[in-house]
C-alpha cells in the first residue's frame, strides 16, 4: 500500500513544476507573437530585395561580381549552424543539429573542408561533445536577434569570401512556414546564385511548388549597373542571413510553447492520477481502522 505522505508530497511537487511549466508556455506564446511579427515583416522586404538583385544581375548582361562566384575554390566552406541558448523547446536543437551533422558527415566523406561556426549554446556544447573543431562559438546573439548583430556577422563573412579564405557559406536553421510547421534547413549564402531567394517562392494552390514566374524587364541603369550591384548584392547577403536568424527565432519559440503545453498537460494527467491512489490508499486505511474497530468490539 502507497504510502499516504510520501504521495501528498509527490502531488505538491508536480503541482509546483505544472505551475512553471504553464508560466513557461504563457511566456513562449508572449515570445512567439513577437518573433512572429518581425519575421513576417522582414520577409516581404527579404524576398523583394532578392528579386530585385536577381532581375537587375540579369538585366545588367555579362557583369561579374565576386559574389557570384568563388574567390578560391579551394578554400574551406563556412558552416554556420543556428540553435537556441536553452533548452525546454522539445526536438528543435535536435533536428537542427541532426540535419548539420548529416551536411558535414556527407563533406567529410567527399573530402571537403569545411569551417564550422556555431551559435547558441545548445549547438556550442553538442559540437564540443561530438569533439568537433569549431572556427567560431558565437553566443552574443540570443532569442530576439537585431540587424546589428547579424549585420557584423555577415560583414565578417563578406569579407572572408572576398578574401578568398573561404569558399562558400552555408546556414542550417530552422525554418518556419507555419505555426504548424516548421522543418531544419541548409541554404547556401554564398556565392550567391543568379536568382537570390528563390527557395523562398510560395507554394501553389494544387500543393506543388510554384515555378518562378519568368519576367522580362527592361532596367535603365543609373548610375550603371556594376555600381547598383556592389550595393544590392551585399546588403541580399546581410537581409539573408538576417532573416535566418528571425526563422530561427520564431520556431524555437513556437517549439518551446507546444513543448510546455505537452509538459504541463502531463503534469495535470500526473496529478490527477496521485489523487486517485491518494483516495484509494485513504479509503483502504479507514477500511482496515474501522475493521480493527469491530474487531476489538467484537472481542470485549
Amino acid at each position: 500500500m502507497a504510502n499516504r505522505r510520501v504521495l501528498v508530497k509527490r502531488r505538491k511537487s508536480v503541482r509546483n513544476i505544472c505551475k512553471i511549466t504553464r508560466t513557461m508556455q504563457l511566456i513562449a506564446t508572449a515570445r512567439y507573437q513577437q518573433a512572429l511579427n518581425r519575421a513576417v515583416a522582414a520577409r516581404p522586404y527579404t524576398e523583394k530585395l532578392a528579386e530585385l538583385a536577381g532581375d537587375l544581375s540579369r538585366g545588367a548582361g555579362a557583369i561579374d561580381h565576386p559574389l557570384l562566384r568563388s574567390q578560391n575554390p579551394d578554400a574551406p566552406a563556412a558552416f554556420l549552424v543556428l540553435t537556441s541558448m536553452r533548452g525546454l523547446c522539445g526536438g528543435y536543437n535536435a533536428n537542427v543539429l541532426r540535419t548539420a551533422q548529416a551536411r558535414l558527415e556527407e563533406w567529410r566523406v567527399a573530402g571537403r573542408s569545411t569551417e564550422l561556426r556555431a551559435f547558441g549554446k545548445k549547438g556550442i556544447a553538442f559540437f564540443r561533445y561530438q569533439k568537433v573543431a569549431m572556427a567560431e562559438q558565437n553566443v552574443s546573439i540570443g532569442e530576439t536577434p537585431h540587424f546589428e548583430q547579424v549585420e557584423a556577422v555577415a560583414n565578417g563573412l563578406l569579407e572572408a569570401f572576398l578574401a578568398g579564405r573561404i569558399s562558400e557559406v552555408h546556414v542550417a536553421y530552422m525554418r518556419f512556414h507555419s505555426a504548424g510547421r516548421q522543418r531544419p534547413e541548409i541554404v547556401q549564402l554564398l556565392p550567391l546564385t543568379e536568382t537570390p531567394g528563390a527557395e523562398a517562392t510560395a507554394p501553389a494552390e494544387s500543393g506543388h511548388a510554384a515555378a518562378p514566374k519568368a519576367r522580362s524587364v527592361d532596367y535603365e541603369f543609373r548610375p550603371d549597373a556594376k555600381t547598383l550591384l556592389a550595393e544590392l548584392l551585399p546588403a541580399t547577403v546581410r537581409i539573408r542571413l538576417f532573416q535566418a536568424f528571425l526563422d530561427a527565432s520564431v520556431s524555437e519559440q513556437v517549439a518551446r510553447m507546444v513543448a510546455m503545453k505537452a509538459a504541463t498537460d502531463n503534469a495535470g494527467n500526473l496529478i490527477a492520477e496521485f489523487k486517485l491512489i491518494y483516495n484509494k490508499t485513504r479509503q483502504a486505511a479507514i477500511t482496515k481502522e474501522l475493521s480493527e474497530i469491530v474487531a476489538g468490539a467484537a472481542a470485549v
